[in-house]
């Protein structure tokens, strides 16, 4: 496993204010991918490239994490007064693990509301507010509320006129078998006292219990009234940011490979989905056709490569008699090289560094 950073200043920081911001990227694990991660992060001006970590301060973090069958999420992290906030519920968006491109598109807009799509797609939406834990709750429980004394939460109790019917035999559950002979060559002396087996009582009816009324008194389950949060204040700019300067891929996988392009900052959805069409959506069947055709040619491979085995080790069987076997083992084992003179082990290289997209400029959208 190893970690990867790589970033790009903007031409000019710029600030979302009253605007909407899209971040929007591609991500292709081509090398199956079982572990790591590949989201974009957006950076103030004034980061440090040269010593770009995990730990390095950012605004939103955007993206698949992948790791085992576990851990299948898309990450969507704001910064908010100097705390990272993880969306509450992360288990609804599932991120992808298989080889092909995944397009990944948030948009955040000026009325604290947000918009999740996974190739071109709306997966989830909703409110900053209510989906982090940006702000203290509006509501909070009554410190002073206290549930009554006499409040009777039980909706069934016994039937306080129901009695045990007078041929209701308290019979033990267990008794001992009738059937059972001690053994002739059982000894007392060495054995200990002999006692036959116990099995089920035919005639237990178990423990007597008085039937379930309607409780008269039953008042429902109590519930603790609440009171305004005196802490709550609304904040009308969760979603803004004002030095937006820089993006980058600051990540850690087991095994590198995944390619990413097609990196987008805008402050317009409609350009952005048409910048989808004319990218991700062009492509990606093709790639699922190439994809199938390469796994067609390589299963014929294979499928050939077994054959011919087989038909070899058949061969090896009608011409070989058994005889010679023994022989031929012996011939096997005079090519293997003797322990002194074997080569010594392969040193591994490390994995290559993931390829990134090219920096370029469009119009008023940035496009990395």
């Amino acid at each position: 496993a190893r970690f990867y950073a790589i970033s790009s200043k903007l031409d000019k920081p710029f600030s979302n204010e009253g605007k909407t911001l899209v971040v929007q990227f591609s991500a292709k694990h081509e090398q199956k991918i079982d572990c790591g991660g590949g989201y974009i992060k957006l950076y103030s001006g004034d980061m440090d490239q040269v010593n770009l970590e995990g730990e390095s301060p950012y605004y939103i973090m955007f993206g698949p994490d992948i790791c085992g069958y576990s851990t299948k999420k898309v990450h969507v992290i704001f910064t908010y007064k100097g705390k990272n906030m993880l969306r509450k519920n992360d288990v609804s968006l599932s991120g992808k693990d298989d080889e092909f491109t995944h397009l990944y598109t948030l948009i955040l807009k000026p009325d604290n509301t947000y918009v999740v799509k996974i190739d071109n797609k709306k997966v989830e939406s909703g409110s900053l507010e209510d989906d982090w834990d940006f702000l203290a709750p509006k509501k909070i429980k009554d410190p002073e509320a206290k549930k009554p004394d006499d409040w009777d939460e039980r909706e069934y109790i016994a039937d306080p006129d129901d009695t045990k019917p007078e041929d209701w035999d308290d019979m033990p559950k267990n008794i001992p078998d009738p059937d059972a002979k001690k053994p002739e060559d059982w000894d007392e002396e060495m054995d200990g006292e002999w006692e036959p087996a116990q099995i089920d009582n035919p005639d237990y009816k178990g423990e007597w219990e008085a039937k379930q009324i309607k409780n008269p008194d039953y008042k429902g389950i109590w519930v603790h009234p609440e009171i305004d949060n005196p802490e709550y204040k609304p904040d009308e700019n969760l979603y803004k940011y004002d030095d937006i300067g820089a993006v980058g891929f600051d990540l850690w996988q087991v095994k590198s490979g995944t390619i990413f392009d097609n990196v987008l900052i805008t402050d317009d959805p409609a350009y952005a989905n048409q910048f989808a069409k004319e990218t991700f959506e062009k492509t990606k069947d093709g790639e699922k056709k190439m994809k199938d055709k390469q796994d067609e040619e390589e299963k014929k491979r294979i499928d050939a490569e077994e054959a011919e085995r087989k038909a070899k080790d058949g061969d090896k069987g009608d011409d070989e008699p058994d005889d010679e076997s023994d022989e031929d083992d012996d011939a096997d084992d005079s090519d293997l090289p003797d322990e002194d003179t074997a080569a010594p082990p392969r040193k591994l290289e490390p994995p290559s560094e993931p390829p990134v997209a090219d920096e370029h400029a469009d119009h008023d959208h940035t496009e990395l």
